[in-house]
């Protein structure tokens, strides 16, 4: 649509004109066309992830194209790197980077990297108070308590519930309602006394006598006894969003657990372990993140200002 409404060619694209293809994607459907005039001030369309999607199937485009022998003018150029075989495609910003035969570089937008979305204390409690069924609650407690994604919750079994011990075990496995561990090992999660006693609550008041291994099954839909589903859960959270008023994701419990035990001192090898991390780096990528409140905390803490305080500036 780009190339028709400009009158382009698509084998005589110059780089300028790539630019300008990120420009348009940034304005409305109803500004690209040019009948409507968009203010510099307006957000942009699309969002910078979604332009570099869109530069990178082009990029895939132009780059199968030259492979099979088409003419693309300076857009690509072959090259071949020295002490290397085959051949190797440069997209776009080849000219800038001539006297660097090595480098391979791409228009791409700098995306902002976003902080996991966690939750209030507040909102925990209003979603346990709106659950009207303990296996409901049990299901939430477990995820604040544990940091377990939904598919490790939905596949526990009782078996897993080491109540003396009060811990919880979490064992990669085959599980019937296709629920699975993204860890390749077994991790032991200490958990409260509390959660303990919810589950026991659980299996008196609701579970019965029924004949399941799993902890989380049917109890009033059919087939009863058999595990809950990912499905059947997600029809949960979108009632319980009705009915409390908190827009959340399940997974945002493993983000809220995560972020809570760096937040209290908890060494980052713990925290690894305790989520399932194959590598400590996973961890201080994607849940290391402190706020300048986290800093200053710390620092008041260990006495910093009230050491710094003694030195006249």
């Amino acid at each position: 649509m780009f190339l028709a409404f400009r009158g382009l060619d698509w084998q005589a694209v110059r780089l300028e004109d790539v630019g300008e293809f990120v420009s348009w994607l940034r304005l409305p459907p109803a500004g690209r066309d040019g009948r409507v005039v968009v203010l510099p001030l307006v957000q942009g369309y699309c969002a910078d992830a979604t332009v570099n999607r869109k530069l990178s199937a082009v990029s895939a485009f132009y780059q199968h194209q030259a492979r099979h022998g088409v003419d693309l003018g300076d857009l690509l150029r072959t090259w071949q790197p020295a002490g290397r075989r085959g051949t190797a495609w440069r997209p776009f910003l080849h000219h800038i980077s001539k006297g660097k035969p090595h480098a391979r570089q791409t228009i791409r937008m700098k995306v902002p990297r976003k902080h996991p979305r966690i939750l209030t204390v507040e909102e925990v409690q209003a979603i346990l108070d709106g659950c009207d069924r303990l296996r409901d609650r049990l299901l939430f407690a477990v995820l604040h308590g544990t940091g377990l994604r939904v598919g490790e919750a939905l596949g526990l079994r009782h078996e897993d519930w080491v109540v003396p011990e009060q811990q919880i075990e979490v064992v990669p496995r085959t599980n019937d309602n296709g629920a699975r561990s993204k860890s390749a090992r077994p991790r032991t999660v200490p958990v409260s006394a509390e959660l303990m006693r919810l589950y026991a609550d659980y299996l008196h008041g609701e579970y019965g006598d029924l004949d399941s291994d799993y902890v989380f099954v049917n109890l009033w839909g059919e087939p009863r006894g058999h595990p809950l589903t990912y499905a059947a859960v997600y029809d949960l959270v979108k009632r319980l969003r009705r009915r409390t008023g908190v827009d959340f994701d399940p997974h945002w419990y493993r983000h809220s657990y995560a972020t809570g035990l760096l937040r209290t001192g908890v060494p980052v090898e713990v925290a690894s372990k305790l989520l399932g991390h194959a590598s400590v780096t996973t961890t201080v990528q994607v849940y290391g993140h402190l706020t300048v409140e986290d800093a200053r905390a710390v620092l008041e803490s260990a006495g910093w200002f009230a050491g710094s305080a003694a030195v006249r500036l």
